[in-house]
C-alpha cells in the first residue's frame, strides 16, 4: 500500500457498504471525516503509545517548579 506524504487517505470499499455508511452517517449527522478522525483519535487513545505530559499532570507549567 502507497504511503504518501500528504495528509489524503484513499481506500476502496465495496460501493453498497458505502452507501450503507454514508446513510447511517447522515442519520447520526456526522461527515464521513468527523466519523473518522473521531475514531482514530479513540483508538490511538486506547492502543497508542502513552502520552508523556497529560494535560492536567503538571500544576503551574514549569519544569523548574
Amino acid at each position: 500500500m502507497a504511503k504518501g506524504n500528504s495528509g489524503r487517505l484513499v481506500i476502496e470499499i465495496d460501493p453498497e457498504l458505502k452507501q450503507e455508511l454514508y446513510r447511517v452517517l447522515e442519520k447520526e449527522g456526522l461527515s464521513l471525516k468527523a466519523f473518522f478522525l473521531g475514531n482514530v483519535e479513540q483508538l490511538l487513545t486506547e492502543k497508542g503509545q502513552p502520552e508523556l505530559f497529560k494535560p492536567g499532570s503538571q500544576s503551574g507549567g514549569s519544569a523548574s517548579g
